[in-house]
């Protein structure tokens, strides 16, 4: 998996391509610490481009909405495909990572 970073106006976007899984979790999770440790609490995760999320990817996305809140601000994610998308709600974490269709969508409101 590849983590890609850009800025956004007033949040941080991460766009991850590829298996989020136990092999690659920790990445996650390192760019988010990166992103709140840098100053920008705001993180929108982009899985527009992530072709399968497991329990540990889920696990990443968990703790970088801790880290982030922790820092006084929110982690959201965008784009995620049908897998991801299922997986989200069959876990139920789709209520705390509510999915928005685009990073633009997942920004609004900052």
């Amino acid at each position: 998996m590849e983590i890609h970073t850009r800025a956004g106006s007033g949040y941080t976007v991460l766009a991850c391509e590829g298996r989020l899984t136990m092999t690659t979790a920790g990445r996650l999770r390192e760019a988010v610490d990166t992103a709140v440790r840098d100053g920008d609490p705001r993180v929108v995760v982009d899985l527009g481009a992530t072709t399968f999320v497991d329990s540990s990817g889920l696990g990443a996305l968990v703790g970088g909405l801790r880290a982030a809140r922790t820092a006084g601000g929110d982690l959201r994610i965008a784009a995620p495909n049908d897998q991801v998308g299922s997986v989200l709600a069959l876990t139920n974490l789709d209520r705390v990572l509510t999915p928005h269709p685009d990073v633009e969508a997942a920004a609004r409101g900052w």
